[in-house]
Parts: structure tokens; C-alpha cells; sequence
């Protein structure tokens, strides 16, 4: 059984795992991708709600706003160099919807 990308098992039942050497360094890397990608827009959305409740300076603001800018280009420069694109990161998760926001 081999675990894909997007959370679907394929292979025999026999409840062997059946890994392919050429996917598994791409599928961690999009597993450690995805788990920074939600902690980027966590980090976002919490410091939207400090902006919000002006707990920041302008200065504070100004350089929040940069770091959480090149996070994203960085995460966009990891994407790329990768092969994968973000919605690739985007884990459905049934009922519950997808992980991240789009």
C-alpha cells in the first residue's frame, strides 16, 4: 500500500507498505513544506489580529509585514525548486475541509 500526496492508499492488501524510492523524498518534503506552510499563515493571522488591536508600533508593523513577506517568497522559492506548487501542499481532509487557506 503506498500512500500518496493526496491521502489515497493504493497497492496490494496485503497491508505491506509498498514505498517508491523515487516519491518518498518528494512526498516528505511536501509533508515538511505543508506543516511550514500552516505555521506561516498562523503566524499571519496572528499578527493581522495584533495590527488590529494596535498592540504594535510602526516599526514593529513595518517589520512584521517583511518577515512575513520573505517568508512567502521563500516559500514560493522552496515550491519551485521542489517541483510542487501550493495547492499540492493543501491536504484534504474530508468532511473537514482542506488544512490550509486558500
Amino acid at each position: 500500500m503506498t500512500l500518496t500526496s493526496h491521502g489515497t492508499a493504493r497497492g496490494p492488501a496485503t497491508g505491506r507498505l509498498d514505498l517508491d524510492p523515487d516519491r518518498v523524498g518528494r512526498d516528505l518534503v511536501s509533508l515538511v513544506l505543508t506543516v511550514v506552510e500552516l505555521l506561516r499563515q498562523l503566524m499571519e493571522r496572528q499578527a493581522l489580529r495584533r495590527c488590529d488591536h494596535d498592540d504594535l508600533t510602526d516599526e514593529q508593523v513595518e517589520r512584521i509585514g517583511t518577515t512575513l513577506m520573505l517568508l512567502d517568497q521563500r516559500m514560493d522559492e522552496l515550491c519551485a525548486e521542489h517541483g510542487l506548487t501550493r495547492d499540492e501542499l493543501n491536504l484534504d481532509l474530508g468532511p473537514l475541509g482542506t488544512l490550509l487557506a486558500r
